[in-house]
């Protein structure tokens, strides 16, 4: 411990000893087993004894610390000393979701929020207020110095998990009254309307789509919506924490599922199938229009703000339209508070304008990502920031939230909402909330795309649906009628039930169709292939040479944006094709398992396949050092000790010396902003044995996932089929050529 933080603690220890000599009290055991709770501030019922010299001199300036954007008196927080083991064991793991567990076996509240330490921001009295705080601390706590997790006063309640940040009389979600220290034990929810607790503090996209229906079914099928129910991020993201024995925490998940990481009653280890549909909807609507703070570089830790659909969003424009809405609430069948029962909409009594929200800079948080090793692991912003989109004013939502998938072409003029079925307010800028990007999905189609109709069944349920052998089609209930020994599990023995599945299935399976499409075109708006071209005139048995450029006609950011590294794949498809319609010839093609035939090969690796050594691959590489010679390629490098349990940890050599991050560094391929690659060819003369007319044709192939990254991550054979039928081919092309 530093001479610096001894004297810190030092000087909270004394005044404690101040506080509680002046009531008659005993000082507070601050070295034992107890953590300091947040939250408990300054009232005009304080008595503040006299601070003597020697503990204000020990007191560092600004030793307090305030919540972002709230700045009062009532919400300094006093400085949390850590709970200490017992008998000199290592502290007991954290969870990352909800709460730790201390040597005493009490729960210690975590709150994942946006916090600045901030001297500037705290009131002449802070020192007063601290003084305060711990005299009322001392009081509330007379027994037990860690009150139990449902106390009014430990870090937030059933209704709002944030409530104890802020100030002590904070508002109630619904218009209630005031929560002083005198209110009511709110009691634990059970787990079975776990789900109505969620949609209480943070509502579902599916509410959202009751008046606006347009956007929600735009986002039902996008790249944020899968974020969570992702079946490779969730294989990805478990064989993570296994490797780092759980040490990378929420990492990946802040940005993947951000209201997960503050709902605290959803345990760490509990599994997406099981959790509340607001969860499994990944970057659902309030993980962007609950947002009140510029978050920036912060590795995807945002706040959401809590409370039920009657809260505040933020949007980039102001609430009139939710004001003449609210004029007129008899007329639309709205419904503005809990108490409002019978039928209508619920709705939000506020829109308030959030500026960011409409700026590039939004999406930083989650866009650019440095992991544990010191590596970016996205890097998109940084591209951006240096391309010439950036300089000529257009943003990242121009391209992916406007009307034309990839390019800035402006965006649809539509009403954005629908009251009793029927548009409301005047034609305005429409935001696409497809957030255009190639990318599909490989998860079971009763999961996703979201749809609320599937709600019927659970998604343990949905998993055991088999879709691809056609239950609940016509053909397949006609097939089975009469045969004895059909069993389906339940709740498929019931043959209504199948049909009405399948009309799910279908209805979802062609809105990620639409979606895989909207990724070709998104694509097709950047990728332009220009060959080939040929060095000499073609002639038997003589080998010939060629080029093609690959351009990269985006001038936003990179093709691929050579993030996340081993994924995704982009590469080149050439043939050539003999008068007589054979392939005799032929690079980036893939092997048994539906791997590029390069390093990571399992057929190359076992000599059944020759390999690529013409592969044009645009795919960002991990490399790592080993304990002896150069560079080599790994799929997932996770830097860990060497010890009977390891952890994640950060390299120990710095930057400055070995101008990269030790160990592990991305070598990326891919092509910059209005760039261009050449891809260069040799086709040996035995492909050419006869004069004719032969064909040389190339296409640019693109998936979100290898292969052999994926049976890595322990992936199921049906996963790696789906990412395997649905790679997306952009630019096909075919040129004759007459060889003499």
């Amino acid at each position: 411990m530093s001479a610096m933080n001894r004297r810190v603690i030092a000087a909270l220890m004394a005044l404690a000893s101040v506080v509680h000599s002046v009531h008659g009290q005993s000082p507070m055991p601050y070295g034992g087993d107890v953590a300091m709770r947040p939250g408990i501030g300054l009232t005009s019922d304080d008595q503040v004894p006299e601070i003597p010299g020697e503990v204000l001199s020990q007191l560092p300036p600004g030793c307090t610390t305030t919540w972002s954007g709230r700045p009062s008196s009532a919400q300094l927080m006093m400085p949390q000393v850590a709970p200490q083991a017992v008998g000199g064991a290592a502290p007991a793991a954290v969870d990352p979701y909800t709460a730790a567990s201390n040597s005493a076996g009490r729960a210690v509240h975590m709150i994942h929020g946006s916090y600045r330490y901030d001297a500037a921001s705290v009131p002449d009295n802070s020192i007063r207020a601290q003084l305060a705080a711990a005299h009322r601390m001392a009081q509330l706590e007379k027994d037990d110095p860690l009150a139990p997790a449902d106390d009014p006063l430990s870090l937030g309640g059933d209704d709002d998990p944030l409530g104890g940040l802020g100030p002590r009389n904070r508002r109630s979600r619904g218009g209630g009254g005031d929560k002083g220290a005198d209110a009511p034990k709110a009691k634990k929810t059970p787990d079975p309307h776990e789900a109505l607790w969620a949609e209480d503090c943070y509502p579902s996209a599916a509410t959202c789509a009751k008046c606006h229906p347009k956007h929600y079914e735009d986002w039902r099928a996008s790249s944020h919506a899968y974020a969570g129910i992702s079946p490779m991020f969730q294989v990805f993201e478990q064989l993570i924490s296994e490797l780092s024995q759980g040490t990378v925490g929420y990492f990946c998940v802040r940005c993947h599922m951000p209201v997960a990481t503050q709902m605290k009653s959803i345990e760490r280890s509990t599994t997406i199938l099981d959790a509340p549909v607001v969860i499994r909807e990944g970057i659902t609507c309030i993980a962007c229009h609950r947002v009140n703070e510029m978050y920036n570089k912060v590795n995807g830790a945002r706040r959401v703000e809590p409370g039920d659909i009657h809260a505040p969003v933020y949007g980039n424009v102001g609430g009139a339209g939710v004001i003449q809405a609210i004029a007129e609430k008899d007329k639309h069948k709205l419904k503005l508070s809990p108490d409002d029962k019978g039928p209508g909409q619920a709705m939000h009594l506020e829109g308030r304008f959030f500026e960011p929200l409409s700026r590039s800079e939004f999406c930083m948080p989650c866009h650019q990502v440095a992991v544990h090793p010191g590596i970016a692991l996205e890097v998109v912003w940084n591209q951006y920031r240096n391309s010439p989109a950036w300089k000529n004013g257009v943003s990242c939502q121009d391209c992916h939230m406007g009307h034309t998938p990839g390019k800035a072409y402006g965006y649809s003029c539509e009403p954005i909402a629908e009251l009793a079925g029927k548009p409301f307010g005047p034609p305005r800028k429409f935001s696409n909330h497809n957030f255009w990007g190639p990318n599909y999905s490989i998860a079971h189609p009763g999961v996703f795309p979201h749809n609320p109709k599937a709600d019927r069944w659970s998604p343990r349920e949905w998993l055991s649906f088999d879709w691809r052998a056609g239950w609940g089609t016509e053909e397949f209930e006609r097939s089975i009628r009469g045969v004895q020994g059909m069993h389906f599990p339940p709740p498929w023995d019931d043959a209504d039930d199948r049909r009405d599945a399948r009309k799910i299935i279908d209805s979802n399976l062609k809105r990620a169709v639409e979606k895989r499409d909207s990724g070709i075109a998104t694509l097709s708006a950047a990728v332009r292939l220009d060959g080939p071209h040929l060095k000499s005139q073609p002639r038997v048995n003589k080998p010939l040479n060629f080029k093609i450029h690959v351009h990269n006609g985006s001038d936003g950011h990179n093709l691929p944006t050579a993030s996340l590294g081993a994924q995704p794949q982009q590469w080149l498809n050439v043939t050539l094709i003999d008068p007589f319609g054979r392939i005799v010839w032929e690079t980036g093609y893939l092997d048994s398992n539906g791997d590029l035939a390069e390093l990571m090969s399992e057929d190359v690796a076992n000599g059944k396949i020759r390999p690529d050594y013409q592969l044009f691959n645009l795919q960002t590489k991990f490399l790592i050092t080993n304990v002896k010679g150069p560079d080599r390629e790994f799929p997932l490098p996770v830097n860990v000790d060497v010890d009977q349990i390891p952890f994640l940890r950060p390299g120990n050599v710095p930057f400055s010396v070995l101008n990269h991050p030790p160990f592990i560094r991305m070598e990326a391929h891919s092509i910059p902003p209005d760039g261009v690659k050449t891809a260069s060819y040799r086709i040996p003369a035995d492909a050419f044995r006869q004069p004719g007319t032969y064909r040389i044709s190339a296409r640019f192939r693109a998936r979100l996932e290898p292969p052999y990254f994926m049976r890595l991550c322990n992936s199921t054979p049906e996963m790696i089929r789906r990412m395997n039928e649905q790679i997306m081919d952009i630019a096909p092309q075919t040129t004759e050529i007459f060889v003499r």
